[in-house]
């Protein structure tokens, strides 16, 4: 079973090393480009990857923070007690309301897309705002299926019919690992621990704290179901 996990992690990866590349080439044209095939251009050496890396609380445009953050400095380490821009509709948070546009980031999206309906249906994310379609998606599929063989994606063979924490919790590990600079998939990344990110981010959709950020939570889940 782990062997048969790990070897699914592995070719997700692979799959959004080279997309999560694509789309922010196309989308922040950053020059020199990020090349899918060197990650030490990923990371926070790419102003393009380290704008989506950037912690929500720090301004990425500030050569202050670009500096700070590349150098180390006290103050500027990145830990997964921050979420990212890239998590983030418009990849910008409201310091007022740091809920608002959470785990709505265009990329984001994408890459699930990419990774349980299929590459092409990432396609279809014209722009923040957009959910998973996890049940348009598996409706389209059983309508194809119904008349020409076709190979199912994974919403299908898991019998995935809505989007789940743990789900988003994983792409958002995933996309985290596309963006930066690190070669080979491992929990701990100096100051950036994964597991506990990804325990963050489901822990906010299944301990929200009272009944108006379930609430909330709900909503949200049935925006990326829809």
């Amino acid at each position: 079973l782990r062997q048969g996990a790990d070897s699914a992690r592995g070719d997700d990866t692979s799959k959004l090393k080279t997309l999560v590349s694509e789309w922010v080439n196309h989308e922040f044209k950053p020059n020199p480009p990020v090349d899918m095939d060197d990650k030490h251009t990923h990371g926070f050496i790419n102003d393009a990857c380290g704008k989506l890396l950037c912690p929500t609380e720090l301004d990425w445009n500030s050569p202050a923070v670009r500096a700070g953050i590349r150098d180390r400095a006290e103050g500027y380490i990145v830990t997964d007690l921050s979420f990212p821009a890239y998590l983030y509709e418009k990849y910008t948070a409201n310091s007022d309301n740091l809920e608002e546009g959470l785990f709505k980031g265009k990329i984001l999206i994408q890459s699930y897309k990419a990774v349980f309906t299929s590459p092409s249906s990432a396609k279809d994310v014209e722009g923040d705002g957009d959910g998973a379609d996890v049940i348009e998606n598996n409706r389209r599929a059983k309508k194809t299926t119904s008349t020409i063989k076709v190979k199912k994606h994974v919403t299908q063979i898991i019998k995935m019919d809505k989007v789940s924490p743990r789900s988003i919790a994983y792409i958002a590990c995933q996309v985290r690992f596309a963006l930066s600079s690190i070669t080979s998939w491992r929990s701990v990344n100096g100051d950036f621990d994964y597991v506990q990110f990804w325990q963050t981010i489901v822990d906010f959709f299944k301990r929200p704290p009272g009944r108006d950020a379930q609430r909330r939570v709900t909503r949200l889940l049935e925006w990326w179901t829809r």
